[in-house]
């Protein structure tokens, strides 16, 4: 029997600073959350939850979210 090709998917998570660590959020999973207390620890934790999130997904039968196209992040000044 052939091997089955995976499909990949690539998906944007935002890691942020925290006391003690990082923390990663994958915007395009709501609630898929996750820490780590270095930055390779919090990617590395993000990709184990977003693989895990995507797993509880296609077992209960709900659709496999796509990224977003493409954001812009920038920086905007404001006077305060």
């Amino acid at each position: 029997m052939p091997a089955v090709k995976a499909r990949v998917r690539r998906y944007t998570v935002f890691v942020e600073p925290e006391t003690g660590g990082y923390v990663a959020t994958v915007p395009a999973l709501p609630g898929c959350v996750t820490q780590g207390e270095s930055l390779d620890d919090a990617l590395l934790q993000a990709k184990d939850a977003i693989e895990g999130y995507l797993a509880v997904l296609k077992a209960d039968g709900d659709p496999i979210p796509s990224e977003s196209p493409k954001r812009t992040i920038t920086d905007v000044e404001v006077r305060v």
